[in-house]
């Protein structure tokens, strides 16, 4: 029995906007969420201690580098995920789609799954849909995602249909290997379909009539530009059942956070926050800022000062910027504490404008502060 369950709190008056609860046996998590990525077992530069001390409910492990290293049944003999990587809260698992497409340098797709050379050590390997489930409960995470194919960007149409089509058969087959598993964690299904608005209302459908416990949009963030990513939320969020989680995958950029919530997301991940910090940007409430230039060698200012993080009470501009260009390790712990204290916060205004019926000022000011901070 899944032991799962999403509770719509409220509706913002003027937007879609909306704030829920996700109940979950190793805890709540409240919506809109940002979830930090962890995808070899670590958010990188950060301990478990901290991850939680900028306000993470939740964060996402990775199937295909689990899988491929240090491997799932190491993993599961040591007890789980959770336990290697000492995190006591939820964990939602990816597919391992989006890396096969993104990472191996040889791979080839059928209906029974796709066949690929690892990036690690050359060595090929088939993952399908079973496989994929038996990895992720194996691992031991709380939210599962169906296994399916990322689609690139452009693509031609008939290329999309096959594609997605395709892939809602791979979501029936894991669900019923969710079934015939050990059938505690919820699976979310995948919308793709590409930049085709009536491909993604037809993929929907799809996964609606299989049935999940949570429904994201994947296929996103891969070079579009941002107002066809919107409109895809825009058309496509409202085909999903109120009364489930809505995620969307690996977006993004402070203002797709804004945006993917008005229309009414409610789970975000990206590797954004963190990967910008070790590259010295920084994300603030008046936009980025890139320690490395010139004129903050003697500033005595912290990252923002309308932040309270940790870093912004008790480091300098100046000092930050030392840090990056001596190539210090602690640059980047203290980069990536910042910028994922930067992206919590922001989550939880919004909950906060939310409730409030206040989303759509929240939104005009966010705007108004986010000027070039170069």
């Amino acid at each position: 029995m899944t032991h799962f369950k999403f509770t719509l709190l409220h509706q913002d008056g003027g937007s879609c906007a909306r704030r829920g609860l996700i109940d979950t046996p190793r805890g709540r998590i409240e919506t809109p969420i940002f979830m930090p990525v962890g995808t070899q077992g670590t958010v990188k530069g950060m301990l478990p201690e901290a991850v939680q001390e900028v306000g993470a409910q939740i964060i996402l492990g990775n199937t295909y580098h689990l899988y491929l290293r240090p491997g799932h049944e190491l993993i599961r003999r040591l007890g789980g995920l959770h336990r290697f990587m000492n995190w006591p809260r939820p964990i939602l698992t990816d597919s391992g789609g989006y890396q096969v497409f993104s990472l191996s340098r040889l791979r080839a797709i059928d209906e029974e799954g796709v066949d690929f050379q690892s990036h690690v050590d050359g060595s090929r390997h088939l993952l399908t849909p079973e496989l994929s489930i038996a990895v992720q409960e194996a691992l031991g995470a709380d939210i599962l995602m169906s296994f399916d194919e990322c689609i690139p960007y452009p693509a031609e149409r008939d290329y999309v249909i096959a594609s997605s089509d395709r892939s809602s058969r791979w979501a029936q087959r894991s669900k019923a290997a969710l079934e015939q598993g050990e059938g505690n964690a919820a699976l979310f299904g995948i919308v793709q379909g590409g930049m085709y608005p009536d491909l993604r209302a037809r993929s929907a459908e799809q996964l609606q009539e299989i049935g999940f416990d949570g429904y994201a949009l994947g296929g996103l963030a891969l070079g579009e530009e941002s107002a066809r990513m919107y409109d895809i939320f825009e058309g496509s969020l409202p085909l999903l059942p109120a009364a489930r989680p809505r995620y969307i995958m690996g977006v993004g950029t402070p203002a797709d956070l804004v945006e993917g919530v008005a229309r009414g997301g409610d789970m975000f991940d990206c590797v954004m926050p963190t990967r910008n910090a070790r590259n010295g940007v920084l994300f603030t409430t008046f936009g980025r800022l890139s320690i490395k230039q010139s004129r903050y060698r003697d500033d005595a200012e912290p990252i923002d000062p309308r932040c309270a993080c940790y870093v912004c009470r008790h480091y300098s501009r100046a000092y930050l910027r030392h840090l990056f260009l001596a190539n210090e390790i602690l640059a980047s712990v203290l980069n990536t504490h910042h910028n994922l204290h930067y992206y919590l916060h922001l989550m939880e205004k919004m909950r906060e404008a939310i409730s409030a019926d206040g989303f759509i000022p929240f939104r005009r000011n966010f705007y108004h502060n986010q000027e070039d901070g170069d």
